[in-house]
């Protein structure tokens, strides 16, 4: 401790405004000197004259009595210029004493050095043998979902702050902050940048631009993603150096065109491990309505193995008795052969029941309107701002709080509706307010922070997607190179190597879901990837496993099987 502090004292003392500090201090204690002498002086004339004989000593011990207002009367004057001399004594010390000397400690020494002692809690460089690291940018819901799962898989991150009092708050969080600025080429080296595995940047597109242009400067072989709320800004970003921009936008639009029941009831592709596709279809208005998956027999017919179904924002994972209803919104997987054999069987039955509503013309409003198009369905935009409508005859302008102008953009026979305002309580709002109007409807919503997106299943959306999760979970399948899948908000799929753990078992020796939640859905060996894989089989040591589960039950499989 006492290191500590002696340490904070060097540090505080030689720079420019701890210099000045200490020179003024300096020049206060000399002042208080000077006045304590000429006090002692004067006590001892003032003591002759009235016959009186003490020490040096003596006149000291009462020059500073009175002054700190002590008083103890033990040696006092007899007379009135005696007694005139103590109450000058006793006022300017209680100036100085009591009034000067506490506030110039306090604001030239005191302050200054808590404020260097705050300061050393967020450090300004990372200690040298640091690498595989994450570098974040900014602190915002992107960053804050992205660091949730760094943790969750153990990876080292450092966050950047630009201002002590932001690194203090975020250090406060919990958060491992370093005090640096994005477009400082020496900060990125104290931060060991050339050794990191990856730089995200989630901040403005031209703060974004400046940080990406400085680590390429320094590192051509560091991957940098960066966000983009700008169409414009994607080509400058990638000039200067970002490998990867996220358009949220753009990526929440498709997934909500996706996740549309209007549209047709053919599988669509959201990711592959090698050779295996994981897709989605509307159930909608097709024949497997009312049979469970065992008699729909998928798998038998056309190779595809259901893993999973959302039924009205709720995920369950494939059980031979899961019931498929109007809803229903079916997880597979298979190659792109059974998928194709699947799409061939459903595609006769286009499920279009009505035009869409989109409630917000903003950019993710916009990009799902682009999506729909593409997929052939017909759809009302409610936008306030007269000033971003695009197309009149598309555009509504009006509150969507308003029961009118949401009767004209057609929300009684509406089959769906998306709710894609950047603000959670205003979603919230109108994901109640429509879930009223219409029973039936499906409701899709976004959520630009994680912890709104339970809130908006309670309000009654079938769907919702977040901003936050959707970036993140980008950016970590960058980093894991294509090992975990995001098929929703709150589900993935997974791949990894069989943990030690659990070489030589089987699945059911293992009992996976029962201790985990999680789900094996597939089994990629060196001799090719089995889909659902034999559980009374032995988990060779040298394949990975593919599995599907909530967050909860992908940390509960990390710390079970991984970390035991």
């Amino acid at each position: 401790m006492l290191k500590s502090f002696s340490a904070e004292i060097a540090t505080l003392a030689h720079s420019p405004r701890g210099r000045r500090n200490f020179r003024v201090l300096l020049r206060f204690v000399l002042v208080f000197a000077a006045l304590v002498v000429a006090y002692t002086i004067g006590f001892h004339l003032l003591m002759l004259r009235e016959g009186q004989e003490h020490t040096w000593i003596t006149g000291f011990y009462w020059t500073l009595t009175v002054m700190s207002t002590l008083g103890f009367g033990d040696i006092t004057f007899h007379t009135d210029v005696g007694r005139l001399f103590s109450i000058v004594v006793l006022l300017s010390g209680t100036v100085f004493m009591l009034v000067l000397l506490p506030f110039t400690f306090i604001e030239f020494f005191y302050q200054p050095w808590m404020a260097a002692q705050a300061a050393a809690r967020a450090p300004r460089q990372l200690p040298d043998d640091t690498q595989d690291h994450v570098l974040l940018t900014n602190h915002d819901a992107v960053s804050g979902a992205l660091i949730r799962r760094l943790e969750q898989y153990d990876y080292p991150y450092a966050l950047l702050a630009g201002g002590v009092d932001e690194a203090l708050r975020l250090h406060d969080m919990g958060l491992r902050v370093v005090l640096a600025a994005p477009d400082d080429p020496q900060a990125w080296r104290q931060l060991r940048v050339e050794r990191a595995a990856l730089v995200v940047c989630t901040a403005s597109d031209v703060a974004n631009t400046a940080a990406a242009f400085t680590v390429q400067e320094l590192s051509t072989d560091v991957p940098i993603i960066t966000t983009a709320a700008d169409a414009a800004s994607v080509d400058i970003l990638e000039l200067a150096g970002s490998c990867y921009v996220l358009r949220l936008d753009q990526m929440t639009g498709q997934s909500f065109a996706r996740r549309t029941l209007g549209g047709d009831a053919m599988s669509h592709i959201i990711g592959q491990f090698d050779e295996l596709y994981i897709a989605e279809a509307n159930a909608h208005r097709t024949p497997l309505v009312g049979q469970n998956l065992r008699e729909a027999k998928l798998r038998e017919q056309m190779g595809v193995t259901v893993i999973g179904v959302w039924d009205r924002g709720r995920f369950e994972p494939a059980k031979a008795e899961t019931l498929i209803g109007e809803n229903t919104v079916l997880v597979m997987v298979g190659s792109r052969e059974q998928l194709t054999n699947y799409d061939e069987m459903f595609a006769i039955y286009n499920v279009s029941a009505g035009h869409v509503v989109i409630i917000g013309g903003g950019r993710v409003g916009r990009a799902t309107a682009a999506a729909l198009t593409q997929q052939g369905l017909d759809y009302r935009i409610v936008e306030r701002e007269p000033s971003r409508v695009r197309d009149p005859e598309k555009y509504i302008v009006g509150s969507a709080a308003d029961l009118s102008v949401l009767e004209a953009a057609g929300i009684r026979d509406a089959s769906t509706a998306i709710i894609t305002t950047h603000d959670d309580e205003l979603n919230v709002y109108l994901t109640i307010y429509v879930r009223r109007l219409r029973s039936d409807i499906q409701i899709l919503a976004r959520a630009t922070a994680e912890h709104a997106v339970a809130t908006l299943h309670r309000a009654g959306a079938d769907s919702v997607l977040s901003y936050a999760s959707m970036g993140a979970s980008a950016a970590m399948d960058y980093l894991k190179r294509g090992s975990v899948l995001k098929i929703a908000e709150g589900v993935d799929i997974f791949r990894m190597r069989v943990p030690e753990s659990m070489a030589g078992s089987s699945i059911a020796e293992a009992r996976v879901r029962e201790r985990t939640g999680c789900n094996v859905v597939a089994l990629s060996t060196p001799s090719g990837t089995r889909i659902t894989p034999d559980p009374s089989e032995p988990l060779p040591a040298d394949a990975d496993i593919v599995l599907i589960g909530t967050d909860e039950a992908q940390q509960a499989f990390l710390e079970v099987f991984t970390k035991a």
